[in-house]
């Protein structure tokens, strides 16, 4: 493939490991094996900067000059992480698009991990065609959410850490705190129920799509819920992330 149609690549910043591939958008699909890199134990932005520049290197065969999506977990705006819940407050504040440009030597957009897999979801999976409101939700190490209206996304919902009952609620109902704990499905389901009846009481939404990486086991959980809401599987579960961060570098790269 020549430098000037080279695929975009999406690369997914975790809490565990930092995944990306070059993604064929026509089909919402990767185009070759991902990769993955456990992130630093002391995931710094240089230190996870350094993973990254790795996996772009990987791929440079395919990539060419098309654009790079990364995401991270947590509040992306114009390029500055605002928050940092699962990743190291090093982030705080941090003005990471023109660290990771100048470490790249390439145009990069950044964004926040649960608005690429809403994007991804909404062009290729369980919320392409949906009028209304649409809530992703990833369950993982946290709780991240994507609002999409009509279409259009509402970035930087930050759902996951609505208060409920004391908590924050990805403290109690994020599939990591069902490992920690060792609950089973049934207990989880109590208060994934609890999450989302408060979610659908304040924003009345249209569909529920539940992603991240226990979504593959989603017949465990999922119809244990009484919701009025339909409340479905994400369909790329874990490549979502991925998917959508390279969907929203080419769209913003079109739109210049």
């Amino acid at each position: 493939m020549s430098k000037k149609t080279g695929l975009p690549l999406g690369i997914d910043v975790g809490g565990s490991g930092i995944k990306g591939a070059p993604v064929d958008l026509d089909k919402g699909a990767f185009a070759a094996k991902r990769k993955r890199i456990d992130t630093p134990a002391k995931s710094t932005p240089e230190a996870v900067a350094d993973v990254i520049d790795q996996i772009v290197d990987h791929f440079d065969d395919v990539r060419g000059d098309s654009p790079i999506g990364i995401t991270v977990p947590g509040v992306v705006t114009k390029g500055v992480v605002r928050s940092a819940a699962n990743i190291d407050k090093s982030w705080l504040d941090f003005d990471a698009e023109p660290m990771l440009e100048k470490k790249l030597g390439h145009d990069i957009v950044l964004v926040n991990d649960a608005d690429a897999a809403g994007v991804a979801e909404l062009h290729y999976g369980a919320a392409k065609g949906q009028d209304g409101l649409v809530i992703v939700t990833t369950l993982g190490t946290g709780i991240g959410s994507a609002l999409i209206h009509n279409g259009v996304l509402i970035p930087n919902s930050e759902l996951g850490h609505l208060e409920i009952d004391g908590f924050d609620a990805e403290k109690r109902a994020a599939s990591s705190i069902k490992d920690i704990e060792g609950i089973s499905y049934a207990e989880w389901a109590e208060r994934l129920q609890r999450y989302y009846s408060h979610l659908e009481n304040l924003l009345w939404p249209d569909l529920f799509v539940v992603g991240g990486g226990v979504s593959k086991d989603h017949d465990q959980f999922l119809p244990l819920l009484d919701l009025r809401t339909k409340i479905v599987p994400a369909v790329l579960e874990n490549k979502a992330g991925i998917i959508g961060a390279a969907h929203l570098a080419q769209e913003y790269h079109d739109s210049l």
